[in-house]
Order: C-alpha cells, then sequence, then structure tokens
C-alpha cells in the first residue's frame, strides 16, 4: 500500500518531477547567447522555452485520458525516454529550426511525468494530505525550473550550453528507470459509485473553469517576467554577465518552501485566502522590479517566487480537492490552460517589450492580476 511506501514515494516523484522541469527552462538564462550563436532576433530565440510550453499544452489532454484510463508505468517509460532523446537532439544540431522542433517534442511528452504524476497522486492518496503533497509537488516544478537555469546558465562558461541537454537527459533517464521500477501500483478497483467524466462536464464547472484561469493568469505573468529578465539585466542599465544573471534566479528557491506551507495556509484559511494575499504580494512585487535597482529587482523577483508559488499551490490542492473522479482529466485541463497562458504570455510579453521595454511589459502583466483575484474571491465565497 501507498501508506507503507510512503517516504519513497515522495523521493520518486520530488525526483522525477525536478527532472522533468530541469528540461523545460534550461535555455532560459542563455537566451542572448542563443540568439548570438544562430543570428535570430529577441522574439524568435524565445521559441526555445515557448516550443516546450506549446507541446506540453497540446499534449496534455491526451494524456490526462491516458492516466484515467491505463497504469502510469509504461506511460512514464516512454515520457522519460523521448524526453531525453530530444534533449540530445537540442545538444548536437546546427540548426536553430531543428532546435525549436525537438524542444517541441520535449514538451509533447513532458506531461506523461507531470501531469500524469499529479493525477496518479491525487487518485492515491488520503484527500486530507492531498493539498500539502501537491505543494510538495509544486516545490519540485521549483527545484527543476532553478536546476535547468543553473545548469544552462552555468555550465555555459566553460563548456557550451549544448553540455547542458546532456547532463539533463541523462538525469531524467535515471530518474525515469527508477520511477518505473519503484512507484507502487494506484488502485486498480474503482468505486461503485465511480462515473467517467468528460471535459466538458468539468469545464461546464465555474469553479474549476476559475481555477484554470487562474493558473493561466498567473504563470503568463511570472513565466513572462522571468523570460526576459536576462535582456534586461544585460542591458545598459545593469550590463550583467551570463554567470551573474543566472546567480539572480537563485531567487527561485523561496519556491521550493512556499509549496508546502501554501498548501497548509489553504488547509487553515481556506484556498480563497491564500489565492487574494498571492495577489497581493504578486502585483507589490512587479511594482517593485520597476525600479532601477539590482537589489529592488532581486526584492520583486523573490517576492514574484513566493506570491506565484503560492498561487499554484493553493490552485493545485483546491482544484483537486473538488474532484471525486476524472483527475487526469481535470489535471490535464489545469495544465493545458497553465502552459496556454505561459506560451501565449511569453509571446505578448516579447512583443511589448520590443516595441516598449520593460516597463511596459510590466504594466500589461499586472493587468492580469484580476484573474486570480476574482477566483479567490469565488473561493471564499464558496467556503
Amino acid at each position: 500500500m501507498i501508506e507503507e511506501n510512503y517516504f519513497r514515494l515522495k523521493l520518486i516523484v520530488f525526483a522525477l518531477v525536478s527532472a522533468s522541469f530541469t528540461n523545460i527552462y534550461i535555455t532560459q538564462p542563455v537566451l542572448p547567447i542563443l540568439q548570438n550563436d544562430f543570428m535570430v532576433d529577441l522574439v524568435t530565440v524565445s521559441f526555445s522555452i515557448s516550443a516546450v510550453v506549446a507541446g506540453i499544452a497540446l499534449s496534455n489532454l491526451p494524456f490526462g485520458m491516458l492516466i484515467d484510463r491505463y497504469p502510469i508505468q509504461p506511460i512514464i517509460l516512454v515520457g522519460g525516454v523521448m524526453v531525453a532523446i530530444a534533449g540530445l537532439v537540442c545538444a548536437i544540431t546546427e540548426n536553430f529550426w531543428v532546435l525549436i522542433a525537438a524542444r517541441f517534442v520535449q514538451g509533447l511528452f513532458i506531461p506523461a511525468l507531470t501531469t500524469c504524476l499529479a493525477a496518479y497522486l491525487a487518485k492515491t492518496l488520503p484527500v486530507s494530505s492531498l493539498s500539502v503533497v501537491m505543494g510538495s509537488y509544486v516545490s519540485a516544478t521549483v527545484l527543476g525550473g532553478l536546476g535547468g537555469r543553473l545548469l544552462g546558465g552555468w555550465i555555459h562558461p566553460p563548456l557550451d550550453w549544448r553540455y547542458a541537454f546532456v547532463t539533463a537527459s541523462v538525469f531524467i533517464l535515471m530518474v525515469t528507470f527508477i520511477a518505473v521500477r519503484y512507484l507502487p501500483k494506484a488502485p486498480q478497483h474503482l468505486p461503485t459509485n465511480h462515473k467517467r467524466v468528460g471535459f466538458v462536464e468539468l469545464l461546464k464547472r465555474k469553479e474549476l473553469l476559475l481555477l484554470f484561469f487562474c493558473g493561466m493568469g498567473s504563470f503568463s505573468i511570472f513565466s513572462s517576467v522571468f523570460n526576459y529578465l536576462p535582456f534586461r539585466l544585460e542591458g545598459e542599465v545593469f550590463n550583467f554577465s551570463t554567470e551573474q544573471i543566472t546567480l539572480v534566479y537563485l531567487v527561485y528557491i523561496i519556491g521550493i518552501f512556499i509549496g508546502p506551507v501554501a498548501g497548509r495556509l489553504s488547509n487553515r484559511f481556506g484556498s480563497g485566502n491564500t489565492l487574494l494575499l498571492g495577489s497581493f504580494i504578486l502585483g507589490l512585487s512587479l511594482l517593485i522590479i520597476l525600479i532601477h535597482s539590482v537589489f529592488a529587482i532581486v526584492l520583486g523577483l523573490i517576492g514574484a517566487c513566493l506570491s506565484f508559488f503560492m498561487i499554484h499551490a493553493a490552485a493545485v490542492g483546491a482544484l483537486n480537492s473538488k474532484l471525486s473522479s476524472g483527475h487526469g482529466r481535470a489535471n490535464a485541463l489545469y495544465v493545458l490552460f497553465y502552459y496556454l497562458g505561459g506560451g501565449i504570455g511569453i509571446t505578448a510579453a516579447g512583443l511589448a517589450y520590443k516595441k516598449g521595454g520593460w516597463n511596459v511589459m510590466v504594466l500589461l502583466l499586472m493587468l492580469l492580476l484580476i484573474i486570480p483575484v476574482v477566483t479567490g474571491l469565488n473561493e471564499r465565497k464558496q467556503r
């Protein structure tokens, strides 16, 4: 039973999710380097991130259906192997569009390791511990996102950004084989009152739809800020090197700790209050990073990390607590909206940055805060 292997389960989940997210953001700190290597513009080079996001968004629904019907072990095996192979293609190609295509393939198979795992946990863990465990899951996404950025930014100077892809591919293969071997099997028998829930039925539920949009809007803000941070910091005001830019990403560490804390806050004060608090801190943080000061930007980024992961963990926990079935489909929809927000946000923010600069981009992103605020108010009302 899962209770008997609880500690081992947490370690496997943490490692698998971390390894998966390492691949998503691996090019982010070296975007200016890629821009020079492949001779492309600012918006085009950001496709190395948004291609992964687009792949994740497209494949979430199919994987959500698969995990509701089949065991997780073979799904993880296929996903991990494909992500690793595509990563190795990224490491050896000299063609920018082959790189983008391989990144897209990575995105297509990452949900096999993340969305499916979230649904697996929701189906197998006790409801009473779900918010805290989902908070830990979110912490793993933080560690992976940070690890990918550090890998891409700090391996580059002594070697080359391509070696980061090799390292990430080896890592995810190792964790995949461990997960396939040791993940406990999910319960095979459904409750007698179990009913398969379709995507349309889930989308018709207002409280779930708001949570989907909450993930979409908050990630659009967060991903855009961090995606164009290297261009902001290497500019004339700051003149940061690649290593210094990568060092700034260490603010991401705070998300590792805030995930479980957000789960406990939601349990104690309600997901609505947690979402509202996170939205307030995120808005304040966006104002702070407008200040032309390294200290202000670091402080603002710390606040953005803290608030975003608070919103994300509270939304994921609230979503799964409302479900009695259809966890795979519901989590797939959440991640679909989440990454659509990231992809659209990165592209739109890139255009805003190109036309009006950092301040215009940040002020436009602040308009999206209305989404988590409305979601938080609705959650409070329901409670």
